[in-house]
């Protein structure tokens, strides 16, 4: 997200590409460099405190790097394809699949490692789970790294309305107002202005109404518009940390910016713009005592991001290390099963922080063994299987009345001009979309009995 290093990734670079694989293999690569950046945010305080940076947030870098992915490719395959039936058909059993299984994981075996205490004991739990608004109406998920999957969900609700209303060609000025808005709600917002249960008992019925008419063709785009303007509302009125939701959508728009500049169909100043205001907005926030949001780690931790992302743009239809693209390709597994599975294994040795060192690295090397081989179990046996199954449901109900949406000029231009350059990459993105940048546990103290990462005060790692 850092311009001064987007801004060296200059459009008549683009190299050659030699297929749609070629083409797609830097944004697997970012979301493999995101994940492993997660993945150790989280496993180092429990195994190897010691080797833990402090100069810059791994969790906070790689969540920064995934809503980059997710911005740049999420509305523009939904302009591609113009079919917003068939884009939510593909969110639907892109997300919810492996997100029901780890649900039921985590219920399962709460008699050995309980469910976090932020989950609340009543029906308002299951409301928000169901839409996975958790965050953005204060709800802890049973797994600590779901939270972001909420951000996820309202620039999707956001980025339907402005597809069927024809805005959706304004990402640059759209990051720009989050940016800001991020800025002014962090002054005057400490918290969820609106408390309690209802607004997830509410919300869950606003979404599967909602949700159906867009999907069904009833009222679709009045229907996606009500969605997006409660997705707005909950976001500012009874997020978590309200400031850090509205930067974080600054950031997914400032994602579409940089692909439309790319294309040759925006500019480039907004994101300077987002950046700037981003970089500011937790710095005399009512919430912001985190180690993460010091303005020396949290400006080094978007330059890291910014600078991993153009990276990435730079290297693009370039063969890239097979195993980075690998874990991008499982980085969705990856991040939903590799929280539990750190409880669970240091529920079973105990606290490693006081350990040899040759301990704590056979342990880390076994832990993250034990990670990557369920990850790609769940990869093979639950989210393929799925987006298959979605693929062809969408690809059964393409054809039928209001499958498609309302296609402005803009998005006849973008789509004819996107389909030059990406030609047959819609595979690729229908199986391998960056729908699952949701990482980093709300509490990083959140562990299992008698561990806990006291290494800093107020360590809380959103």
């Amino acid at each position: 997200m850092r311009v001064s290093a987007a801004a060296s990734v200059q459009p008549a670079a683009v190299p050659a590409p030699t297929g749609s694989s070629s083409r797609l293999a830097w944004l697997d690569a970012l979301r493999g460099l995101g994940a492993l950046a997660v993945v150790a945010e989280h496993l180092l305080p429990w195994f190897l405190p010691e080797l833990r940076p402090y100069w810059f947030s791994l969790g906070v870098y790689g969540i920064l790097v995934f809503f980059l992915v997710s911005g740049y490719i999420i509305p523009t395959s939904l302009e591609r394809h113009g079919d917003v039936r068939a884009f939510w058909i593909s969110r639907l059993f892109r997300l919810y699949p492996l997100y029901l299984a780890v649900i039921v994981l985590v219920l399962a075996v709460a008699w050995w490692v309980p469910v976090r205490g932020e989950v609340p004991r009543d029906g308002s739990a299951v409301a928000a789970h169901a839409t996975m608004l958790l965050d953005v109406v204060s709800v802890g998920g049973v797994a600590d790294t779901m939270w972001t999957l909420s951000y996820e969900m309202v620039f999707y609700l956001l980025v339907t309305a402005l597809f069927l209303i024809g805005g959706h060609g304004r990402s640059g000025l759209l990051s720009m107002l989050f940016a800001a808005g991020s800025v002014v709600v962090g002054l005057v917002a400490s918290g969820a202005v609106v408390a309690g249960a209802w607004p997830a008992y509410l919300s869950c019925a606003v979404f599967v109404v909602g949700l159906g008419c867009v999907l069904q063709g009833r009222l679709r785009t009045a229907s996606a518009c009500v969605l997006a303007l409660m997705a707005v509302a909950l976001l500012l009125l009874s997020s978590r940390v309200p400031w850090l939701g509205v930067a974080v959508l600054s950031v997914m728009f400032a994602g579409t910016a940089i692909h439309r500049w790319e294309r040759g169909t925006g500019r480039l100043w907004p994101v300077a713009v987002t950046t700037a205001l981003v970089a500011i907005a937790p710095l005399w926030a009512v919430e912001g005592g985190w180690w993460w949001v010091q303005a020396d780690v949290w400006f080094t931790t978007i330059a890291l991001a910014g600078a991993t992302f153009a990276g990435g743009m730079a290297l693009r239809g370039r063969r890239l290390p097979r195993v980075l693209t690998w874990l991008g390709l499982v980085s969705y597994s990856l991040y939903l099963v590799h929280h539990p599975l750190l409880k669970y294994f240091v529920e079973i040795t105990g606290d490693l922080r006081r350990a040899e060192r040759p301990y704590q690295l056979a342990m880390a090397a076994l832990a993250v063994a034990v990670i990557l081989a369920a990850s790609a179990l769940t990869y093979r046996y639950v989210e393929k299987p799925m987006q298959a199954l979605g693929r062809r449901f969408a690809r059964r109900h393409a054809g039928r009345p209001g499958a498609a949406g309302r296609p402005s000029r803009g998005l006849r231009v973008s789509g004819r001009r996107a389909g030059r350059l990406q030609g047959g990459a819609d595979a690729g993105v229908a199986g391998q979309d960056a729908s699952h940048d949701g990482v980093l546990g709300h509490e990083e103290r959140q562990v299992p009995d008698g561990v806990r990462d006291h290494i800093g005060q107020g360590d809380a790692v959103r």
